[in-house]
C-alpha cells in the first residue's frame, strides 16, 4: 500500500540558553491540521514523548546471528581438512604435509590481500548505514507518527518496528500555556532520530514553544523546493495492526490500578532476571479485596503489590507473555500517578494506561512479542457486529465529528437511536481507521488514519473465518437468546458445518461486545480466543443479528 506525504520542510528543535522551540512539519496533502502554543509542563512532556520514541524503535523479534563469514571460512577449511586426512592415508606423508603448508601460506596471503582490498569498501558501507540511521529516519522506521488535534487534547500514536507494541500519548491543553491557534484534524508529522536527541535538551527553566507548524499549508509560489515529498510503500500488516489495536481497545477486560512503585518492582524483576527457557510469562493472581500478586515464570518468583488492591468481584488468573516490552514504562514511573491495567485474557492483548495528570500514555501489547497485531489478532471480529445501513453510519459519524469525542450512550441519546445501532456504526468506523476508542476517557474519538479511505476489502475481510461464517449462514443454524442478569445476552445454539454439527455459546454485553465465547470445534480447542472467534461463533452471532433485524422490520 503506497502512501504519499508532503512536508513543508523538516521538523526541528532549536535550543539556546533561555528558550527551546519544537516545530513539527505536518503532511500538507491532508486537511490543514496545526497547533501553536507553549509548554507549561516541560519535563513530564519530555519524558512522555521519549517513551513514545521507545515504542517506535522497539523491535524484540528474534534476530539470528549472521554466520556468513563463518560459513565462508568453514567452506575454505573443508578442503584443507580433507587434504590433511587424505595425507595421513597416503604414502609420502611428509611431502604432502609440506605441500599443504605451502598452500596454507599462499591462502593466508590471499585472505590478507582480500581484506586489504575490501577494507575501504567495508568502512564506507558501515559509515553509510551509520549516516542513514542518524539522518534518514524513514530508511529505518516504517511510518512517521500520527498526530491528532482535538478541541480538548492532542494525541500522538505510533507502532513498533515488530508491530507488536502500540503507543499513544495524549496531552490536554493544561499542558500548554498561551495557546495561540489550532485546527482540529489528523496528520502525519516528519520525525527523525536526531529529533529525539534534541528532546532531551528540554528543561523547566527554559520557555518551550510547541508547534505543529501551520506555515506549511500556506501557498508558496515558486518555492516548491522547500517541501519534502516522501513515498512509503507501507505493508498491509502495519495498517491492519493499527485497526486491530483500535478494535481490541473496545473489548471487555479485567481492569485494575497498579501503583507506580509496583510497576517499578515489575521492571526491577525484568532487569534482574532474564529467562533462558520457557515459559516466559507473567501470571496475574487477582483476588477480590486483596493485593495483586504477579508470578514470574519459569522461576515462579512471586511479587506482591501491597499498594494495588484488586477491585473485582471474582477471583481470576491471567497470564501474559512478551513481558520485556513493559520496560518501555520505566521512564514514566517518576511522573505517573497510577497505571490503569486492562487485561483481555490469558494470551490476549493487554493495555497499560499511565495517568500523568494532564497527560496520559497508553501502551498496547499484543498477546506475545512474536504474535503481532496484524496476523493473529482479528479482534475486529469480537467487536460489535450489528449491521447498520450506510445512511445511519454516516449520521453517527458526522454527529461524532461535531464534538470530536463522545460516548456511544450520549450519541444514542442525542440521535434518538438504539445503543446497539450506534455501537455497530462506531465499530465499523473504528475498523475502517476513522474512529479510535480512548481508554483513558472512555470515549470514541474521530481519527482519520489515512488521507484516502483504506481498502477495507483487503484489510477487514481478509480473514477466512468470517468468509466461512457467511457460508454457514446459508445453512442450518438454530439460536436461542437469554438475558442473564449482571452478565449480558447469552446466545446458545447449533451450527451445521458439512458433516458435523457444532454447539457454540457466547455472551454479549450491553455495548454489543463479545465478552465470552466457547465452541466444540478444533479451531477453538486449539486457540481459544487468542486468534479471534471461530466461524461457528461468528455464524451464531450473525444469525441472531439477522433474526433480530427481521423482527424489528416486521
Amino acid at each position: 500500500m503506497l502512501f504519499n506525504y508532503k512536508y513543508g520542510g523538516s521538523s526541528t528543535v532549536t535550543s539556546n540558553a533561555g528558550q527551546t522551540g519544537i516545530s513539527f512539519a505536518p503532511d500538507t496533502l491532508r486537511q490543514p491540521t496545526f497547533f501553536v502554543g507553549q509548554l507549561s509542563k516541560n519535563i513530564p512532556f519530555r519524558e512522555a514523548i521519549s517513551a513514545l520514541h521507545d515504542v517506535v524503535v522497539s523491535d524484540l523479534r528474534f534476530k539470528p546471528k549472521d554466520k556468513t563469514e563463518y560459513k565462508e571460512w568453514a567452506a575454505q577449511q573443508e578442503e584443507i581438512w580433507l587434504g590433511e586426512y587424505m595425507a595421513k592415508l597416503m604414502e609420502g606423508k611428509e611431502d604432502m604435509e609440506n605441500r599443504i603448508k605451502v598452500l596454507q601460506t599462499d591462502l593466508n596471503d590471499v585472505y590478507r590481500e582480500k581484506q586489504s582490498v575490501l577494507a575501504p569498501y567495508n568502512r564506507a558501507k558501515s559509515n553509510y548505514f551509520q549516516y542513514i540511521y542518524k539522518r534518514d529516519y524513514d530508511a529505518w522506521f516504517v511510518l512517521d507518527p500520527v498526530i491528532t488535534v482535538h478541541p480538548d487534547e492532542m494525541f500522538f500514536e505510533c507502532f513498533s518496528q515488530d508491530e507488536s507494541t502500540y503507543g499513544k500519548l495524549g496531552a490536554n491543553y493544561n499542558v500548554f500555556k498561551n495557546v495561540n491557534e489550532f485546527e482540529c484534524g489528523t496528520t502525519n508529522i516528519d520525525y527523525s532520530a536526531a529529533l529525539y536527541n534534541e528532546f532531551q535538551k528540554i528543561r523547566n527553566y527554559k520557555d518551550t514553544d510547541f508547534r505543529v507548524d501551520p506555515s506549511g499549508f500556506e501557498i508558496q509560489t515558486g518555492e516548491e523546493d522547500l517541501y519534502k515529498e516522501v513515498k512509503i510503500d507501507l505493508p498491509e500488516s502495519w495498517v491492519r495492526g493499527f485497526l486491530q489495536v483500535s478494535s481490541a481497545m473496545t473489548l471487555p477486560a479485567e481492569s485494575f490500578d497498579l501503583h507506580p512503585m509496583d510497576v517499578y518492582n515489575i521492571c526491577l524483576m525484568l532487569r534482574r532476571y532474564r529467562a533462558k527457557k520457557s515459559p516466559r510469562s507473567m501470571k496475574y493472581i487477582l483476588k477480590p479485596g486483596e493485593p495483586i500478586k504477579i508470578i514470574f515464570e519459569p522461576w515462579n518468583y512471586e511479587l506482591e503489590c501491597p499498594r494495588s488492591i484488586y477491585p473485582g468481584k471474582e477471583e481470576r488468573e491471567v497470564r501474559v507473555w512478551g513481558r520485556r516490552r513493559l520496560l518501555i514504562l520505566e521512564r514514566l514511573i517518576p511522573i505517573t500517578k497510577k497505571f490503569r491495567v486492562h487485561l483481555l485474557g490469558t494470551g490476549l492483548p493487554s493495555f497499560y494506561v499511565a495517568d500523568l495528570g494532564d497527560m496520559n500514555f497508553t501502551l498496547g501489547l499484543s498477546g506475545w512479542t512474536a504474535n503481532d497485531w496484524s496476523r493473529a489478532g482479528n479482534f475486529d471480529l469480537m467487536a460489535p457486529r450489528m449491521e447498520v445501513d450506510n445512511m445511519t453510519k454516516k449520521l453517527v459519524y458526522s454527529s461524532l465529528k461535531e464534538n470530536w469525542s463522545e460516548t456511544s450512550e450520549s450519541l444514542a441519546k442525542r440521535l434518538d437511536l438504539e445503543k446497539d445501532v450506534v455501537a455497530g456504526a462506531l465499530s465499523a468506523y473504528t475498523q475502517a481507521g476513522r474512529v479510535i476508542y480512548d481508554l483513558d476517557k472512555n470515549v470514541y474519538r474521530v481519527r482519520e488514519l489515512s488521507r484516502e479511505p483504506l481498502p477495507m476489502s483487503q484489510l477487514r475481510f481478509a480473514n477466512p473465518r468470517e468468509k466461512d461464517a457467511n457460508r454457514l449462514l446459508q445453512g442450518e443454524i438454530h439460536v436461542a437468546a437469554d438475558i442473564v442478569s449482571g452478565v449480558g445476552l447469552k446466545l446458545t445454539g447449533s451450527v451445521k458445518d458439512r458433516y458435523r454439527t457444532h454447539h457454540p455459546e457466547l455472551v454479549i454485553d450491553s455495548d454489543e461486545r463479545m465478552k465470552h465465547a466457547v465452541c466444540d470445534c478444533y479451531f477453538y480447542n486449539s486457540n481459544k480466543l487468542k486468534k479471534g472467534p471461530c466461524e461457528h461463533i461468528l455464524a451464531l452471532r450473525m444469525k441472531h443479528n439477522k433474526t433480530k433485524k427481521n423482527a424489528i422490520s416486521a
